[in-house]
């Protein structure tokens, strides 16, 4: 089970958006979903976040994304089940303005 709890936690959801691009920036899924692949495989120096990956991963998959659809099942099956609500709820505060 691949968990970030305590990391997130502590993190707390403003630095986890913050983690996340701009709304403004309109990001492409296929951006997202870089993004998201870059912190589940630690490329370019990005340290490990399933969280946000996930929440990158639910915003590709919003824009059309069939393989974010795919990477965010399966990284969803692998984390807690209160990372995977942390990771919605991240996505949808990103969403509705609440960031960017």
């Amino acid at each position: 089970m691949v968990s970030n709890r305590e990391g997130n936690l502590a993190m707390g959801c403003a630095t986890l958006l913050a983690r996340l691009p701009t709304r403004d920036s309109h990001p492409t899924a296929d951006a997202l979903f870089r993004m998201g692949l870059n912190l589940t495989t630690e490329a370019g120096g990005a340290a490990f976040d399933c969280v946000a990956a996930h929440a990158l991963f639910d915003l590709a998959a919003r824009q059309g994304s069939i393989e974010a659809k795919v990477y965010r099942r399966e990284l969803g099956e692998e984390m807690d089940l209160a990372d995977v609500i942390d990771a919605r709820r991240l996505a949808q505060e990103w969403l509705t303005g609440r960031h960017g």
